[in-house]
């Protein structure tokens, strides 16, 4: 899990705070629409690497993923409750203007409510499209989070931890993003790597700082709902698909952290799917 991809080149951006951006060197002239990652929260620019990053090069698009201001090895980590998704989106904007080429934005979870932060800023033509990934949705967090407090106290208890500033066990890890039992030692490597959250993001996220809908761009937009995923519902993210005017296609067998599952693929192929289906 923490071996270097070779494939994948490392730079910082300068920005309010130095930005980490990953990136496949050999597909950055490619025709196809560039790919832009944003991660969720308690992740960095990391969880895209093993797996997506690599398979949307191999064919043939230009692939970039950023760690957000505060996250993996971007700048801003001992100010972390500083920021919250209106940061995050302007580090979005210049992540997106560094790329040189209207890309696809690709956002699973807080980073498909950044995407949405961002569309309400953004100009016209800045972005080709936008993927949501079992995304907070656009109506916040909040209902989520009682369900959840209600039907699985125990791991609710664990998670609210979490945000709080304490650690979450490996198990409460595995319950809250995966669908079924992970390999133990792939599971310590994605533990040791994730990482405390802004409380004020997550405020933000909870009915504080949401997106704005009426101000949104209207361009082709996808959701996708992961069917056993307990911290987002599909049920919450087929509403959210609503709200935004986008289309919207359920993930079978799949939990929350898509990008990271066992089943990896199941998530990254309906994206494909889509995106060629679109002529990007």
């Amino acid at each position: 899990m923490e071996t270097a991809n070779a494939l994948i080149g490392r730079r910082l951006l300068h920005a309010e705070e130095p930005l980490e951006l990953l990136w496949c060197p050999q597909t950055v002239d490619a025709n196809r629409t560039p790919l832009l990652f944003v991660h969720g929260a308690h992740l960095g620019a990391w969880c895209w690497e093993e797996h997506f990053l690599p398979w949307f090069a191999a064919r043939g698009f230009p692939v970039f993923a950023l760690s957000l201001r505060g996250h993996g090895a971007s700048g801003g980590r001992e100010r972390l409750n500083q920021f919250g998704l209106a940061d995050y989106a302007l580090d979005l904007a210049g992540v997106v203007a560094s790329v040189g080429r209207a890309p696809v934005l690709i956002g699973h979870s807080m980073g498909g409510m950044v995407v949405q932060k961002y569309l309400g800023t953004a100009a016209e033509g800045d972005c080709a499209a936008a993927v949501f990934a079992c995304p907070v949705p656009s109506f916040g967090l909040l209902p989520s989070t009682i369900s959840l407090a209600w039907t699985r106290p125990a791991l609710f208890a664990g998670i609210q931890r979490m945000a709080a500033g304490g650690a979450a066990s490996p198990q409460v890890l595995a319950d809250a993003l995966f669908a079924g039992p992970m390999e133990q030692g792939r599971l310590a490597g994605i533990h040791r790597r994730m990482q405390q959250e802004s409380r004020r993001a997550l405020m933000d996220m909870s009915g504080w700082g949401l997106p704005q809908l009426w101000t949104m761009q209207r361009l082709r937009m996808l959701c996708l709902g992961a069917q056993k995923d307990i911290l987002i519902p599909a049920s919450s993210v087929r509403a959210s698909a609503r709200m935004l005017g986008a289309e919207y296609r359920e993930l079978p067998g799949l939990g929350h952290a898509v990008m990271l599952e066992t089943r990896w693929e199941a998530a990254a192929r309906p994206i494909l799917e889509w995106l060629e289906e679109n002529d990007f």
